[in-house]
């Protein structure tokens, strides 16, 4: 049986040890969560054009993690010096991505920077910066609470779940449409859908592909992308 095409945006990188350019990458624990689902997985060079006719030979979309959303792009005065890797092209192109996926109803996970995309493409901010190490999801495990009747919680098949968190910005407003599925015990937005999206769609703050390979919950959210694009 073919396999699903899963077009997963490309991260500009400044250095990588085994090239000697700059380059375009992506986690290989998320690449191969896509592989295990059943999925072929084909990372796509960011690009301001022609979006919609570039995506129009997928199956699904994965928006991955990655450096933070200018503050701009959400109507911000100024930017918090703990903002990171702001590259506009990168913006541009995934802000693209997600509004092109969500209109037409092509299959969309979004995975930490992804589900800051979604809320930000459908209108939303971002709360900049969550505070000292106290506070940050950096390096954390934690628990998530899943909302019921969620694709989220189809997805995984539990309403709690151990989450692998490395971020430092979370929602703030949400975007027009979206519903909050999954918080972490401090309150954090940790998981998004749209009430009335045309398509599969579900977003996490977290990385599920840190666990996948030992954890069916996270690798359930893989699967449930793979199927839908079937």
């Amino acid at each position: 049986m073919t396999r699903p095409l899963i077009a997963v945006p490309a991260r500009f990188a400044a250095t990588t040890s085994a090239l000697r350019y700059a380059a375009e990458v992506n986690a290989r624990a998320l690449i191969e969560a896509v592989w295990r689902a059943g999925g072929e997985p084909a990372g796509i060079h960011p690009a301001d054009t022609g979006v919609a006719d570039r995506l129009a030979r997928f199956d699904g979309v994965l928006l991955p993690g990655g450096g933070g959303l200018a503050p701009q792009r959400y109507g911000a005065a100024d930017t918090h010096d703990t903002v990171y890797d702001v590259d506009d092209l990168q913006d541009t192109f995934d802000l693209r991505v997600a509004r092109h996926a969500l209109d037409s109803g092509i299959p969309l996970l979004a995975v930490c920077r992804g589900l800051q995309v979604v809320n930000v493409a459908l209108g939303g901010t971002l709360e900049q910066d969550m505070g000292g190490p106290d506070r940050q999801h950096r390096h954390v495990v934690h628990r998530v609470t899943v909302s019921p009747g969620t694709r989220l919680e189809a997805a995984t098949g539990t309403d709690k779940t151990d989450a692998s968190c490395y971020h430092h910005q979370r929602v703030d407003r949400l975007g027009t449409g979206l519903t909050v599925t999954a918080v972490a015990e401090d309150g954090t937005v940790e998981g998004l859908e749209l009430a009335d999206g045309r398509g599969w769609f579900t977003a996490v703050q977290w990385h599920p592909e840190d666990t996948a390979h030992q954890d069916p919950a996270q690798q359930g959210l893989f699967d449930a992308l793979v199927r839908a694009a079937r």
